[in-house]
């Protein structure tokens, strides 16, 4: 790794951060341990202090962090100079190196109380804690951070049965290809004349010297096998191709640049019709400057031996001394990642659904409602806003809880610590069963005793800002909602 000279350095609001291979990421990650500093440290400026002595020049940006620890651990990198051009880029994915060593079964003789998830990993409350720490530091460090990238393999993601989409499709794909980057579309594209793969490659206008870029087509299956296949996801259409992007990768997901191409908008910040110059800013010099947005794992439990009508939901899940292993297991669903929400709400059932609330080994509450609506920060501006929940910075740590209809007029919103482990279930004497649904997907039915945990994910969505430090989202919410527009005061004729 180039390491400039500290004197050279300028101090500014953003810092750029170099990295000239994959192996300067994780080498020596392990080996450097320093408890007594805080997660995510970034340096940029310097004191009369460190320029008189050598070895406190060196600055330091938390890249990964890893849950088997006590303490957080840092990584030693040196700061880009602005007069340094000859520094490579980040390896591929650079960003799957720093999020993706979350791949691990925690042992379960070492648990207290731990928290249920797929393929019955567990984690302890400890871990989870710090867990959810170290990422809401470290987004809140590159938040500021300018990360340049060495781009090789675009995701494309749009709605293929649109078809003025295909046309913006094809033109992007066009100028990433004459540019030399390979592109990945998804395969329906494969049977579209309007696309014309064969034909875009006749027309591509390649400078000389450079070669053409080669063109592919991904499967939901290869997002999910090998999501470190590509360095950069671009979507073309509203902020339900977000939401398909997130779904799509439902553990690390490379960094997402949104073009609004639909209705609304709040998470598409970037402007199609400069499309070139955008891409050539953030693949060139300028950098791009990446949002952790932070997102929720939800497991549901079924009930064993659900014909026994004398259980008791309360005793099963706050009972200590109860297997629960021996009353519930994970459903064949898996586990689900989500950006916006997870509700549990009455579905077909003509009548109020009866659910509970928990939170870690506490009874909150009894809810009769049409359902809960329990929202992400981003999700904040979705259904959980239309169910009378508030606005939330994606940059601020919690779980919102709506209840949606509620037949109690005493309930209101509550914003809760995203450490907190949530479950939502359907008690044994409930007359009708719920259902439960992740970001709009994947609906299905919860029975009497069943109940679905939610916990804050592992692996966030690293978004593309246009402005640093989550400063567009109030740029979203006044463009989309005139959030804080009024009338001027007519003054009498």
């Amino acid at each position: 790794m180039t390491t400039p000279n500290p004197s050279n350095q300028t101090a500014g609001p953003a810092h750029s951060v170099h990295f000239e291979s994959e192996e300067d990421i994780c080498d020596g990650v392990d080996g450097i341990r320093e408890a007594d500093c805080e997660a995510c440290e970034v340096d940029g400026t310097e004191t009369e202090e460190t320029t008189n002595d050598s070895s406190d020049a060196d600055h330091f940006i938390q890249v990964r962090f890893d849950p088997h620890l006590d303490s957080i651990r840092r990584r030693k990198s040196s700061l880009h100079d602005e007069n340094c051009e000859n520094n490579m880029r980040a390896g591929s994915a650079f960003l799957h190196k720093i999020l993706g060593n979350w791949e691990h079964v925690f042992d379960a003789a070492d648990l207290v109380d731990g928290v249920e998830g797929c393929n019955l990993k567990k984690m302890t409350r400890n871990q989870l804690h710090d867990m959810v720490l170290g990422l809401r530091e470290m987004g809140r460090k590159y938040s500021n951070v300018q990360l340049h990238m060495k781009v090789k393999d675009v995701f494309i993601l749009t709605k293929p049965w649109d078809q003025s989409l295909v046309t913006q499709t094809r033109e992007i794909s066009k100028w990433l290809l004459e540019n030399g980057y390979n592109v990945y579309i998804e395969d329906s594209f494969k049977c579209k004349p309007q696309f014309g793969a064969d034909a875009l490659f006749r027309e591509l206008e390649i400078t000389p010297g450079k070669k053409a870029g080669n063109l592919g087509y991904w499967t939901p299956k290869m997002c999910t096998t090998k999501p470190g296949g590509f360095d950069f996801v671009i979507t073309l259409g509203g902020d339900g191709t977000v939401l398909y992007a997130s779904w799509l990768f439902q553990k690390v997901v490379p960094p997402v640049l949104s073009f609004a191409l639909g209705s609304l908008g709040f998470l598409t910040k970037h402007d199609f019709c400069s499309f070139r110059p955008t891409l050539e800013s953030m693949f060139g010099e300028s950098g791009v400057t990446v949002g952790l947005r932070l997102r929720f794992e939800g497991t549901i439990m079924r009930s064993l031996n659900r014909g026994d009508r004398s259980r008791d939901l309360q005793k099963e899940l706050l009972n200590p001394e109860a297997e629960e292993e021996s009353t519930h297991r994970p459903s064949s669903h898996g586990t689900k990642v989500v950006l916006n929400e997870i509700v549990v709400d009455r579905g077909p059932n003509p009548t109020m659904a009866t659910t509970e609330l928990y939170a870690n080994d506490d009874f909150l509450t009894h809810i009769a409602a049409d359902g809960v609506c329990v929202a992400t920060p981003t999700g904040s501006t979705a259904y959980s806003l239309a169910a009378g929940g508030g606005l939330c910075h994606p940059a601020l740590p919690g779980m919102l809880v709506t209840v949606i209809c509620a037949h109690s007029l005493t309930f209101r919103p509550l914003i809760l610590p995203d450490s907190m482990v949530l479950r939502i279930g359907v008690p044994y004497n409930a007359r009708t069963t719920s259902w439960v649904s992740f970001d709009g997907r994947e609906r299905c039915e919860l029975h009497q005793g069943d109940y679905v945990t939610i916990v804050a994910s592992q692996y966030p969505l690293p978004t593309v800002q246009y402005r640093m430090d989550n400063k567009d989202w109030f740029d979203s919410i006044k463009r989309t909602m005139n959030w804080g527009d009024r009338s001027a005061q007519q003054k009498p004729q």
